[in-house]
């Protein structure tokens, strides 16, 4: 089962050494970023070059504080949020989504995203730092509701990420169309997959499933609709801001 105390006191203690251990030697990680796009994000490969990589990130004077942990119950998938401050109050936000092979981490997709000088918003780095907060999804900002579903969202980074929680029964175009009043889904989406499988239909004729563990990216004009009897929860990244809002 994957470590993790381990990862807590790798992130939090800076302890590269303890974060290595939890790497297989044949791992990969992908970084997503504001300069490291998802058309071409930043690519590790290897426990030796990720080796490097985390003890690089550890010699920083930056505090680290691990939020919330999923592991999938059966011990394949798991995704944690991060929280980084630099000392002139910066701050650093990040996901990663990770799939497991005999409690080791064999791929890392990491989404990250910081604060871009905060004394050109009007507040000193000083008042950027007193801002600091832990976020956890167990107090939500906003729920919204709809049959056979919901909603979380936290206001994270300048942005919306949701939880979303689908029952079996759920049609996007039987149970939010009404409340969103367009024909197909609108709302682009940025997801990983934490349980659960669901079908997505694009406009084009274009069908697939996601279940735990992928990741998908998905334009406006969209249906889609929970398969089998296990509810498929979801962390959205692009589409929460205004999904089951209503028209």
């Amino acid at each position: 089962m994957f470590d993790v105390e381990m990862l807590r006191r790798g992130i939090e203690g800076r302890d590269a050494l303890a974060l290595r251990g939890l790497y297989a030697t044949d791992a990969r990680m992908t970084i997503v970023d504001h300069r490291d796009q998802p058309s071409h994000p930043m690519e590790i490969a290897g426990d030796a070059a990720i080796g490097e990589f985390l003890d690089d990130v550890c010699s920083r004077e930056m505090e680290h504080h691990l939020g919330q942990v999923v592991v999938s119950a059966d011990g394949s998938h798991a995704a944690y949020l991060e929280e980084c401050r630099y000392p002139d109050g910066t701050r650093v936000l990040s996901t990663s989504m990770l799939d497991l092979r005999d409690g080791l981490v064999t791929t890392q997709s990491v989404l990250q995203a910081w604060d871009e000088e905060p004394q050109q918003a009007g507040m000193s780095a000083g008042a950027a730092a007193a801002m600091a907060e832990r976020l956890n999804f167990s107090v939500p900002d906003e729920v919204r509701t709809f049959p056979h579903g919901r909603v979380e969202i936290i206001n994270a980074a300048g942005g919306a990420v949701g939880r979303m929680t689908l029952e079996p029964g759920w049609r996007w175009s039987q149970d939010v169309k009404p409340l969103a009043g367009t024909e197909w889904c609108e709302a682009p989406h940025f997801q990983y997959h934490l349980s659960g499988t669901i079908r997505i239909h694009m406009a084009d004729g274009t069908e697939f499933d996601a279940k735990a563990g992928d990741i998908t990216v998905l334009p406006s004009g969209h249906d889609a609709w929970v398969i089998g009897d296990e509810p498929v929860v979801a962390i959205d990244w692009q589409g929460a801001t205004h999904y089951a809002e209503g028209s």
